[in-house]
């Protein structure tokens, strides 16, 4: 099975509306023995990341960018229903993202992969205040908080939603975990925000949970919430 030419028709597929070519395309993948975590990270998340990416660049049409986002959410719900789920981990995600479809199926793939991973997730996805997600972290007693799959301009929504849970102090043993979008492609952007872990795509942020669920920014570490010096003060530093 050669995996290029099986992305370049499912991109192919999603962008044109072609919804039995799609299917197919993931009936090969299935018959050749790929797992359905496989197929997500391996098929799913690049040709969305792709999506997004040409969409953003004005290369893709307001009408392909529908078609496949469209297509790529009914086939996300579906392969969800073939995911394996493991022994439950008893903590509590709750997911978030920003507002653009792609972004919401962008994380839609990553809850759907800690989920049969054991973890409890609660998935919000995008366009909710602040306000509510803070009292909806304490409501649930959330371990995790995550924002996945934001595009440039979501990063400044996921630094002011830090900066406020901060600023509350809800959940204070909360882990911030940011991955996708933006933060896979901006060195040193989850740090600045204050997030504890980043991943770049849903399969890494699986691991990167599973391998540091202790693993916490110091309030020293964190440059989100900081009151920049006046620029005088800057330069004579």
């Amino acid at each position: 099975m050669n995996h290029d030419a099986m992305m370049e028709r499912f991109f192919t597929s999603l962008i044109s509306g072609d919804r039995p070519e799609a299917r197919q395309v993931i009936d090969e993948m299935i018959d050749h023995d790929c797992d359905t975590g496989g197929i997500i990270s391996e098929l799913y998340w690049p040709v969305l990341d792709h999506i997004q990416t040409q969409y953003r660049e004005d290369n893709l049409s307001e009408l392909s960018y529908h078609y496949a986002t469209r297509l790529m959410r009914l086939l996300a719900d579906q392969m969800q229903l073939r995911l394996e789920q493991k022994a439950r981990r008893n903590r509590r995600v709750l997911m978030v993202c920003g507002d653009e479809a792609a972004e919401e199926i962008a994380a839609q793939l990553a809850a759907d992969l800690l989920e049969a991973d054991g973890y409890e997730v609660f998935f919000v996805g995008g366009g909710v205040a602040h306000d509510e997600i803070v009292a909806e972290v304490g409501k649930l007693n959330c371990d995790v908080l995550t924002l996945f799959g934001a595009v440039p301009a979501s990063a400044p929504m996921a630094r002011r939603l830090i900066d406020h849970l901060h600023e509350v102090g809800v959940c204070p043993k909360l882990q911030i975990v940011v991955g996708g979008g933006v933060f896979n492609r901006a060195d040193g952007l989850a740090e600045e925000i204050g997030a504890d872990l980043w991943a770049g795509d849903p399969l890494e942020l699986v691991q990167v949970m599973n391998e540091c669920p202790q693993r916490r920014m110091t309030g020293s570490q964190r440059t989100v919430g900081r009151k920049r010096r006046p620029a005088s003060r800057v330069a004579a530093a």
